[in-house]
């Protein structure tokens, strides 16, 4: 979800790269691990509670600066280049805790269900009566890097045909570039982007350190239970509704700075769809369809028109653009497909090994047999084929409401099978989601001159770098601050929306219409209609993308926390009061400042359980 006037295909003033010019050196190598580590680490927590993956590939390059540029004064842009891909390629693996957490999710629904019919608490259920699976560490870290790195290789081949024959946009690509030749020129203004970005991320961490229990304690003010400033502001929204609901202002540099880079069309979207869950919401569900206005018990109604909405919105978004979709498949010529990158005949072998691995790893861990996992990977390619389409032309990634489809596949594949339709669906994924962090990062290479074989090398390097970070820290934010409707200790949980669509969904397919809360499936279905009626306006009304709402953005309000989305919209707010009162400055410095707001808070949160793990802080 991305601002959508960007430039559309070439930076001025790009030269050619020197052929003495460094690229695939020892130290960008050492410099992308470490920012695939920092981005794959912090990218599961502000997935999850932002509700959607902001572009990082700004981020990453923003970080390789740091880190090439304080250390060295001769690198180059093409190195920085190779740091801000291993970067993307980590974040775009850490972005599938969406389905480690749709696990966790499923498994609270389940158990919802059945102690429903028993009519008991869940506490009084006995083992083994409701879904509870959950992988672990080793097999989340197995999975996803063989499913990442197949994503890789099966989109090496497609680079030319993409990039240089169709020339499509891939804005995120383009913006990266941007960002490392304005950084590369080593003047004032990159100096300046550096001290902006590395302020935002001390200022961000610190802020959010007050609002925890553990900046209590640090300041003895609130003693164990509370941090120094409050979490939420306004909660009530000047009594609206309740302070249970979900909605007020989170004090909050991340979501400032994600309202920032996001833009106000989407901020404002997403805010209409709070104001409808959180605020009007609860009066109208409470007490005769919801007994109470807590967030968790709102999300699990509200979440079924958001998602119609999602869905539908999406779907038909692809539908309207049939005949780019009928060129994905028809203009694919022997021609097209030649590499001019890794040989395919090694391409041809890694993927091979890859699927191999991914076959044997779902099957040992999740019980897949061979023939589901097989089908996964063949209906990967045309998913990855039209997200690439899709996402090159309009800067949307449709993999997220495709990966409701696949699920939809699989359901019928393996009925009931609750554990394969969300390890099949969730391959589907993460080979297609990789495909599309790879061809951004073949965008900015080909814009500012870098070789096309290193940047494989550097995605295929990350892409486990970020299945061990993910597959590490998510297991630590869910003990720490809980996620879906379970609190830890009292922190706000993270809600992870995508991945309570993706559980709701299963769970539906599994046990039929009758799991859904009274009346979601009438809401449901609104839902769905609203979303074709803005998506066909947006396509067919000439003043349709100015006036209406974003469908996506109105489905992922009513399902992310008001109070993130309201935050959101006051980031979005003052970036365009900065541009108006001084466009130049914010042009130069507001998208690093923003990247430091967002990964400052995300950074600190991991630190935070890593430090409880070490024993050196008490949980």
């Amino acid at each position: 979800m991305h601002d959508d006037d960007r430039p559309s295909e070439h930076v001025p003033g790009v030269i050619a790269k020197p052929a003495d010019a460094r690229e695939w050196s020892v130290r960008a190598v050492i410099a992308g691990i470490v920012v695939a580590a920092i981005m794959g680490g912090s990218y599961p927590y502000i997935v999850m509670k932002l509700g959607f993956g902001p572009n990082v590939s700004v981020v990453a390059a923003f970080f390789g600066y740091l880190i090439l540029g304080i250390a060295f004064k001769n690198y180059t842009r093409w190195e920085n280049n190779i740091v801000q891909t291993a970067g993307t390629s980590a974040a775009q693996t850490a972005f599938m805790c969406v389905i480690l957490a749709a696990f966790d999710l499923l498994s609270q629904m389940s158990a919802a269900n059945a102690a429903k019919e028993a009519g008991v608490t869940i506490a009084q259920l006995p083992p083994g009566s409701y879904y509870s699976f959950r992988p672990e560490w080793y097999e989340s870290f197995l999975w996803l890097t063989f499913a990442s790195l197949l994503g890789v290789l099966l989109a090496v081949p497609l680079r030319k045909h993409y990039i240089e024959d169709e020339k499509l946009t891939y804005a995120d690509g383009v913006a990266a570039a941007e960002t490392i030749i304005v950084l590369d020129a080593r003047g004032e203004d990159a100096k300046r982007a550096a001290r902006a970005l590395f302020i935002a991320t001390i200022a961000s961490a610190f802020l959010w350190l007050c609002t925890q229990v553990w900046g209590g304690r640090l300041f003895g003010t609130y003693g164990d239970e509370h941090g120094f400033l409050p979490e939420i502001v306004f909660a009530s929204m000047g009594g609206l509704t309740w302070a249970t609901a979900g909605a007020g202002f989170q004090v909050s540099l991340l979501s400032i700075g994600s309202g920032m880079i996001v833009g106000n069309r989407i901020n404002i979207s997403m805010a209409i769809g709070a104001v409808i869950a959180w605020i009007i919401g609860p009066h109208l569900l409470v007490p005769e369809i919801i007994d109470a206005p807590a967030r968790g018990k709102l999300l699990l109604w509200m979440m079924w028109p958001g998602t119609g909405m999602l869905i539908a919105g999406g779907l038909t978004a692809l539908f309207l653009k049939w005949k780019t979709l009928v060129r994905s498949f028809t203009t694919l010529s022997g021609d097209s497909v030649k590499s001019e990158d890794v040989p395919l005949k090694y391409i041809a072998i890694g993927a091979g090994m890859a699927s191999v691995g991914l076959i044997i790893v779902q099957h040992l861990f999740f019980d897949l047999p061979f023939w589901l996992t097989t089908i996964a990977i063949v209906l990967s390619i045309p998913l990855m084929l039209v997200g690439l389409r899709v996402l090159g032309e309009t800067n949307w990634g449709p993999i997220s409401q495709l990966t409701n489809m696949m699920q939809a596949i699989f359901a019928g594949l393996s009925s009931g099978n609750l554990t394969a339709n969300l390890a099949a669906s969730g391959t589907t994924g993460t080979i297609a989601v990789q495909s599309e962090a790879i061809m951004q990062d073949y965008k900015a290479g080909y814009i500012i001159g870098s070789t096309p074989r290193f940047l494989t090398y550097s995605q295929l390097i990350a892409a486990p770098i970020g299945a061990l970070a993910v597959a590490i820290v998510y297991p630590m934010l869910r003990s720490t601050y809980g996620v879906g409707a379970e609190t830890v200790a009292g922190q706000q949980p993270l809600t992870s929306p995508i991945s309570a669509r993706i559980a709701g969904f299963a769970d539906v397919l599994s046990g039929g219409f009758d799991r859904l809360p009274d009346y979601a499936l009438e809401f449901m279905v609104v839902g769905a209609v609203l979303g074709i009626l803005i998506t066909i306006g947006e396509s067919f009304w000439k003043y349709g993308r100015k006036i209406l709402p974003s469908a996506t953005g109105l489905g992922i309000g009513m399902m992310v926390p008001g109070f993130v989305v309201f935050t959101m919209v006051l980031g979005g707010i003052l970036m365009s009061i900065w541009m108006r009162t001084n466009r130049q400055s914010a042009a130069k410095l507001g998208m690093p400042l923003a990247s430091g707001l967002i990964a400052g808070e995300a950074v600190m949160a991991i630190l935070i359980p890593v430090l409880i793990a070490l024993k050196l802080i008490d949980p």
